[in-house]
């Protein structure tokens, strides 16, 4: 009997002061001596997108940088001196061994970029020679593109890294021969006028659907060797960049965002 007073004592207690508690954010709110319309913001207004039917899908904004069918519309050699010479057949873009890496015709600055990409479906080597290739935000800076499936290399070298800065922060890797997608958001450097970093350049990475780069602040080009702040210099807007690193890695459904 006495513990049944005990709760439900407890109970009428915890409902008054919840009550009053109620009441007071009620009354403050009530009393406040700004007007809530002080705080909206009406203009301008913000503008339309209208989104793909699925994700992948290009939103109405976006540059569609390759289709699956013309890679010249929007692709020049590495060099900028002609038309680009890797393979496109079934909707997709493959690395030839030899023709040099690829470049977009256009730069940018800060942008959402969405790209899909394939290793192949028959493993040959392992560590870095297996399905190595890379997306370079600029032309300059490397999101790292390898097949990472039960696939053993350093962490800041595999697949999603930032090469040889950030290890990501999961293996979202799908097994050889399956198609991966990256979603990266790029915040472009701004400069001091000697030349360093004012800001640097800040990359965000969802790897099949799982993040795994936040926001991290890149500190330079990527570089094969030595430390990537030794290696800025300041630049504008610039291309997006698909690497040949001797194996034919496939790209298809490559669109861009300016931000």
């Amino acid at each position: 009997m006495k513990k049944n007073f005990f709760l439900i004592s407890t109970f009428y207690l915890w409902f008054f002061l919840i009550s009053k508690s109620g009441t007071i954010v009620a009354q403050g709110w009530k009393d406040h001596p700004m007007d809530s319309k002080m705080t909206e913001i009406w203009e301008p207004e913000v503008p339309v997108v209208i989104p793909g039917n699925v994700p992948e899908d290009p939103p109405s904004d976006a540059i569609i940088l390759f289709n699956g069918e013309n890679l010249g519309l929007e692709w020049t050699n590495g060099d900028g001196t002609g038309q680009p010479d890797w393979l496109v057949g079934e909707g997709c873009v493959t690395v030839v061994k030899g023709k040099g890496s690829i470049k977009t015709k256009r730069n940018f600055n800060d942008f959402q970029l969405h790209i899909e990409w394939r290793t192949p479906a028959e493993v040959v080597g392992e560590g870095q020679r297996r399905g190595n290739s890379g997306v370079y935000l600029q032309g300059i800076y490397e999101v790292h593109i390898m097949d990472s499936y039960k696939n053993k290399t350093y962490i800041n070298g595999q697949a999603a890294s930032i090469y040889k800065q950030y290890a990501p922060l999961a293996n979202a890797c799908k097994g050889p021969g399956q198609w991966q997608v990256y979603e990266i958001i790029y915040t472009a450097p701004r400069f001091r006028d000697n030349g360093t970093y004012f800001t640097p350049p800040y990359v965000t990475i969802i790897h099949n659907g799982v993040l795994v780069q936040n926001h991290v602040a890149v500190r330079g080009p990527g570089v094969v060797a030595g430390i990537p702040e030794y290696f800025v210099t300041s630049h504008g807007a610039g291309p997006i960049l698909l690497q040949d690193h001797g194996t034919p890695v496939s790209f298809r459904n490559i669109w861009i965002r300016d931000l």
